[in-house]
């Protein structure tokens, strides 16, 4: 699947890495993705690509933030470590299996956009984050949703 997306989400734990640490950080390298699905969505990123980041495993979650994809084709250094919770064993410095990005912080949004107010707004067509049984922590959106997420963040 080829997208031609512009714009990204991509979901963290607040309590594991929020919106205030990468705006502290103002950069920071996106580790940890161990979905095929994810990481392919996230080779298909080029530098300048908005990233809607959304805080998950938490209530309520939603979009709290923009960032924005600063470099790409990372290889992932946590699947070399072995005190890693992102250690993998298969995975070699000669056949790395997993890429990454480098996001930077762009902003907090001044309101916090809820998954219920998502819901409200677009349907499981129109947003990945929506479908029924959907785990993945990266996800294209399409320019439309994009333009209508940035314009609820006031």
């Amino acid at each position: 699947m080829v997208c031609l997306s512009n714009y990204w989400l991509m979901k963290s734990e607040p309590d594991v890495y929020s919106i205030t640490n990468l705006e502290k950080q103002g950069k920071t390298v996106w580790d940890g993705i161990r979905n095929y699905q994810a990481r392919n969505f996230m080779r298909q990123m080029q530098p300048g690509d908005l990233v809607f980041f959304y805080h998950s495993n938490t209530n309520p979650p939603g979009i709290v933030g923009l960032m924005r994809v600063a470099e790409t084709d990372i290889i992932d250094p946590t699947q070399f470590d072995p005190k890693s919770e992102y250690y993998d064993p298969k995975s070699t410095p000669d056949s790395p299996r997993w890429q990454t990005v480098v996001v930077e912080f762009v902003e907090s949004f001044p309101n916090f956009i809820s998954l219920s107010i998502l819901r409200e707004k677009f349907n499981s067509d129109e947003l990945i984050l929506l479908r029924k049984g959907n785990r993945l922590s990266v996800m294209p959106v399409t320019e439309d949703v994009a333009i209508k997420i940035l314009s609820m963040k006031n």
